[in-house]
């Protein structure tokens, strides 16, 4: 059983949730805990960790699709078909699911690979543009080229500090 995913509008997210859920699917809607403010009062609610979007299994044929599909609130099944449905790996939805379930405070995060253009938005560098060549946990080695000279020069990056170009 695949994991895919459904694509909601804006503020749906738990409107589709319970109409999959009610109709036999597994949906899995991963919320964090957040602070928000109204009339002046703090207060920490629970918002889904992804914005717009939710996981669903199991919908192997097209009936199945076609029910998800009647979920009001929805707007896709991200894939190119209902029998080309984009697939998460299991691993990545258990460690969100992992992360959801510990209660520990996490933040968006700017989704960086090896080889993305990225721009240094705090610190010493910042406004710097340069190529991220590496990363481990914090990390990253930032590269910044002179074309004209073909040549670069690297300097160690705090991978929290950066976000994509």
């Amino acid at each position: 059983m695949s994991w895919h995913v459904v694509w909601t509008q804006s503020h749906c997210e738990q409107l589709v949730h319970d109409q999959l859920a009610s109709r036999g699917f597994e949906p899995f809607l991963p919320k964090v805990s957040v602070w928000s403010s109204r009339a002046g009062q703090r207060h920490l609610v629970r918002r889904p960790m992804f914005p717009g979007y939710l996981f669903v299994r199991p919908v192997p044929d097209k009936p199945s699709y076609i029910e998800v599909r009647k979920a009001r609130g929805l707007v896709a099944l991200l894939g190119e078909g209902w029998d080309r449905l984009a697939v998460v790996p299991d691993a990545e939805v258990e460690s969100v699911r992992t992360l959801a379930e510990s209660n520990l405070p996490c933040m968006p995060h700017a989704y960086l690979k090896e080889g993305m253009r990225v721009r240094v938005v705090r610190g010493a560098l910042s406004g710097v543009e340069g190529i991220l060549e590496r990363k481990s946990d914090e990390k990253g080695l930032l590269v910044l080229s002179v074309d004209l000279l073909s040549s670069s020069v690297a300097v160690q990056v705090d991978c929290t500090a950066v976000d994509r170009a």
